[in-house]
Order: structure tokens, then sequence, then C-alpha cells
């Protein structure tokens, strides 16, 4: 079936048809160009959305990163982001396998059809010419005839009229035969005219406009295998990326089932062990010395100068654990009252409040909601920098991480070592090769080479002795030469704990290290002034009055004489020690029970 044969009068359909063909692989094209923009969008968006979750460097994530689900976590992410960027190839090959190739496509058939349709008018216009010109010889053909028969009729009426002279007839008979003549020469011209035009006619429609309409049938047909193949490309573009879009979600599952719940269990005691021993069973203490006293029956019993109840409230919780301070408190409890005040005191004075010791359930949540204590000095509260030999961790943290500096070191010195030999292997060369350059040229960095892997091998050598005095492959050091923090260090090497003092010496005891690591510390203040110079004095909560004398012998305690009038600046936390200070440079505690408290209303509500 043809074009040619079956629709030779559909021109102007044809027409039609072959615009609205083009129209619509226009219209395919567009969609495949949205399409093409959703999954680039889509594609961005996804990545977006992985680049967002992301684990940040240096930050907290980074440490969760070590878990089983926070890896897989990790894995999903970057298989999303592989995901995206498989979507990111089906938008390009749709782009440039599919829309470059259609439009050009279209072009060319848009060319084509402006051909052929060209030719189908020109053939019809060259019809149309013929059809008038035979007309235009068929309408002088009949107007001839006409002419004639009209002169041959009043020829005859000349001729049969007598009063018509013989001129007249014969000028009759003369102009009849003109335009019998006229006519006969009409008549040729028609007939020839009329055999062009039917011959120009055959020609027409059964030769040039089939040749035309096959074109354009062949164009069409064209046209529909390609918007076929298009739309099998279209397809097979998916498919293409299907097998690493289904490794990307193989990876997703894998890393699924990748998570444990033990090994993140056991990555969590690795994480926050502390190394410490479970606090041990407390010493039963005996209050019943402070009955033994004899007491006057007109002694104010538990009773401030200003009527106030001076004993604690019983079951009063007790703080976090004991800041670390410039003066430590002192290690024992504070020691009763005199049973008699000094002939200069008043007689039958008021009696040491009982101390009310905390319930066990008490001192057990202190210790087991209160964080590691930062030791060794307030810079670090106030931010300051992590020391060289993290002494401010928990043991098993501060061995991990000793242990992560001394492997770090290694690999530094086997790097220093595997240049060191590379360039001791071209020194060889050099010198029996002399040609290929100076051996002197790598002394110098053999030297600099030479000194870096003694510095890093004293560093290991420090790093390996602090990680093995943690380990307890070596023997603590109590003998004052006890290794500094890199917060704390003096010109004179003046000996430092490593804090034992500090979590000894806190109010509830909740941190008790090792005996054999208590070391005593003997600081003055003056070592510490570089140190906390930009520190503010604690502020002035009130008064007292000193009830006895108390000669303060002990480290971190001060001397005061009876009668005496002081500054407080840290009420009795419930260990029967009072912080206070005299003449705004001298501080230190003293038994509460040796003297009378008078606390500034304002400052004690702040």
């Amino acid at each position: 079936m043809s074009w040619g044969t079956e629709l030779w009068d559909q021109f102007d359909n044809l027409e039609k048809h072959t615009q609205w063909g083009i129209e619509v692989l226009e219209k395919y094209i567009k969609f495949v160009k949205e399409r093409a923009e959703i999954e680039i969008n889509y594609a961005k968006q996804l990545r977006n959305l992985s680049k967002k979750y992301q684990t940040k460097k240096n930050s907290k994530e980074e440490e969760e990163s070590k878990y089983t689900s926070c890896k897989a976590f990790q894995t999903t992410l970057n298989e999303t982001n592989d995901y995206a960027g498989q979507h990111e190839v089906i938008s390009e090959n749709m782009t440039s396998m599919i829309m470059a190739e259609l439009t050009r496509f279209v072009q060319e058939l848009k060319q084509e059809r402006k051909s052929n349709f060209h030719e189908g008018r020109k053939a019809q216009q060259h019809m149309e010419t013929c059809w008038k010109q035979l007309e235009s010889s068929k309408r002088r053909f009949e107007r001839d005839c006409k002419e004639a028969d009209r002169a041959q009729q009043y020829f005859e009426r000349m001729d049969a009229d007598i009063n018509v002279t013989k001129a007249d007839v014969e000028k009759a008979r003369q102009q009849a035969q003109i335009r019998h003549q006229m006519a006969d020469d009409s008549k040729g011209d028609y007939s020839s005219v009329l055999q062009k035009f039917n011959h120009e006619q055959q020609e027409h429609y059964h030769t040039h406009i089939p040749a035309i309409f096959q074109k354009l049938q062949d164009m069409e047909e064209k046209r529909i295998s390609r918007l076929g193949e298009s739309l099998k490309s279209y397809a097979e573009i998916d498919r293409q990326v299907i097998p690493i879009i289904g490794k990307c979600l193989d990876g997703i599952t894998k890393s699924a089932e990748s998570i444990n719940g033990k090994q993140d269990s056991q990555t969590v005691i690795e994480s926050f062990k502390s190394g410490f021993e479970p606090p041990g069973d407390l010493d039963f203490e005996d209050f019943t010395q402070s009955m033994k006293r004899t007491v006057s029956d007109t002694s104010l019993t538990n009773t401030r100068a200003d009527g106030k109840s001076d004993s604690k409230t019983p079951g009063k919780s007790r703080g976090k654990l004991w800041p670390f301070i410039k003066k430590n408190k002192p290690h024992q409890p504070p020691p009763p009252p005199p049973a008699s005040a000094s002939p200069s005191a008043v007689p039958n004075g008021p009696q040491s409040p009982k101390q009310q010791k905390e319930p066990l359930s008490h001192r057990l949540n202190d210790f087991m909601t209160s964080k590691p204590k930062i030791h060794c000095f307030r810079s670090l509260k106030r931010g300051g920098a992590t020391p060289e030999d993290f002494s401010n961790l928990p043991p098993e943290q501060r061995r991990k991480k000793l242990q992560q500096k001394v492997d770090e070191l290694n690999k530094d010195i086997q790097k220093e070592i595997d240049q060191r030999d590379a360039l001791t292997k071209m020194k060889d060369v050099y010198m029996k090769n002399p040609q290929m350059g100076d051996p002197s040229s790598v002394a110098q960095k053999l030297i600099e080479i030479g000194n870096n892997i003694e510095k890093l091998r004293i560093e290991a050598q420090k790093f390996e002795g602090w990680l093995a005095e943690v380990e307890g492959r070596l023997p603590s050091r109590n003998d004052g030469s006890r290794r500094q923090s890199a917060l704390y260090e003096t010109q004179n090497t003046a000996p430092v704990s490593n804090c034992a003092q500090d979590r000894e010496s806190s109010p509830d005891g909740s941190y008790t290290e090792d005996q054999s690591q208590e070391t005593e510390v003997k600081v003055t203040p003056t070592e510490f002034d570089d140190d906390f110079d930009d520190e503010e004095p604690l502020a002035t909560i009130g008064t007292c009055k000193a009830l006895y004398p108390f000669d303060g012998e002990n480290e971190g305690t001060i001397s005061v004489a009876e009668g005496e009038i002081l500054s407080v600046i840290e009420e009795d936390k419930g260990d029967g020690w009072t912080r206070i200070r005299r003449n705004e440079e001298e501080e230190g505690y003293v038994p509460t029970s040796y003297i009378e408290v008078y606390l500034d209303k304002n400052a004690k509500d702040s």
C-alpha cells in the first residue's frame, strides 16, 4: 500500500499529518528533557542529603563512627551517594543519546518534509497552468466556431438577397471563409493543448505525486521507527544502571547485616572504661567520742550566737565531687574541739555540732552519677590544654591514648628509617658513580634524619615509660621524682602527684587510687601564681568567730587564734571543714566545730 496510489488526492491531509508527526516527536523530546532534569535534580538532592549526614571531621560523630551501627549508616550514606551518581548517568545518557540525536533528526525531518511538499506544490502549480492553457484554447476554439457560424449565416443571407450587389456577396463569402479558417486553427490548437494536458495530468497523478507521497511515506515511517528506537533506548538507559543500583542496595543490605550489638557493647566498654576499682567497704566511724566531753548545763548545744541552728540537716545529699583548688583539704577528719576552752575563752562555750553522716545510698548515688574527675589543675576545668601524659584521663583511657601515641611515634620512626636507608643507598651509588651526583648533597639530609630519629625515639621512650607505669610494668615512683604534667612544669622540677591526692582529699572520698600512688604535694603558693593569675578569688559569703585555737599543722589548713574574726568563703560541705580567709591572701580550712559561722543571707541565696 502506497500513499501515492491510495492518497493521490489527499495532499493537504498528508501535509497536516506529517506536521503532526513531527510535533509528536518534539513532544517526546520535551518529555525526555524534563525527565533528565528530574533525574539530575533528584541526584543532586540525594548527594546533598548524603553529604548532610556525613560524619564531620574532628567532631564527636567521628569518635562515634567506630560502632558497627554507625559504620553501617555511613556505608548507607556512601551507597546513597553512588546511587545518586547512577541517576546522573541516566540524565547524561538521556540528554546525549535521545535528546541530542532526536533534535538533530527532527531538523532533518523538517527539512525533508519541506523539500517534498515544495515539489508537490510545484507539480500542482504546473498542472494548474496546463489546465488554464487548456481552458483558454478551448474557449478560443469555441469562440472561433461561433464566429464562423455567424459569418456563414450572414453570407447565406447576402447570397439569397437579390438586392445585394455581387461585391457585397463576395465580401461576405470571403469573411465566412476566414472565420472557418480561424475555427480550424483554434480546433487544432485546442486539440494539441488537450493532448499535452492529458499527458501532464497522467504524469502528475501517476508519476510525480506518487513519488513525492512515497518520500513522505518513507519519512513518516522513518520517524515512527526512530521514535520506537528512542523509546527502547529510554528503557535501556534505565536498565543499564539497574545492576549498579542493585550493588548499591546490596551494599546497604550487607552493611545492615554487619551490625553487631555485642561488638558495639564491647566498643562502649573500651571507650569509657576508666580502670578504677569499685569503692570498697566503708569503715565504721565512731561518733561516741564527742559524748565523752563535759558540757555545762548552761551551754548552748547546736545553737549559734545568732540563734540559728548550726547542725547540718540530716540526710542532705552531698554535692558533686570536690573541685580542684589551690589548697587541698586535709586528709583526716576534723579533730573534735577541746574538752575545755582556754582561760581566755568563755566558760561553757558552745559545744561542737554533731556531724550527720550521709546515708550510704547517697554516697553510692554520687559515685554512680558523678563524672570522672579532671584532675591536677583548675586550668583543665577552664578548658586548658590536655596534659602531655594524658594524666587527666582515667587509667584505662590513658593507657589507650598512650598506646596510640606510641604506635604513631613508631610509625614515624619507621618512615624516617626507610627514608634514611633510601638516602644511604643513593649516597653509595653517588660514591661509586660520581658522575650521577654529589654524595655530599645527601649528607646533610642524612644528619637531619638521624636527629629526627633520635628525637622520635626519645619521645617514644618517654611515652613507653608512662605506658609501662600505667600498665603496672614499672613500679610507681613515690620519691618525689614523679613525672610532671604538661600543664604544670616548674624550673625546680617540684614533685607532683598523679592527682591521687585530689581524689583522696575529696569530701566524699568517691575516688581512691592505689595506696602506692598516693604522694603528698607540698607546693608553695608562689608556684601556682603563674598558672592562676587570672583566677578570681572566691567571694566572701559570711564571717566567723574562732571559738577555740587551732594550730593548722596539716596541709590545706590555717591556724586561728581564739576569738579571731575571719571571712568565710566556702561552707561546710558535710565533711566537717569550713574554708576561711584572712587578709585577702591567706586562706585555708578549719574544723567547723571550732568556729561560729555568721552567713550573709544574700550570698547564701545567690
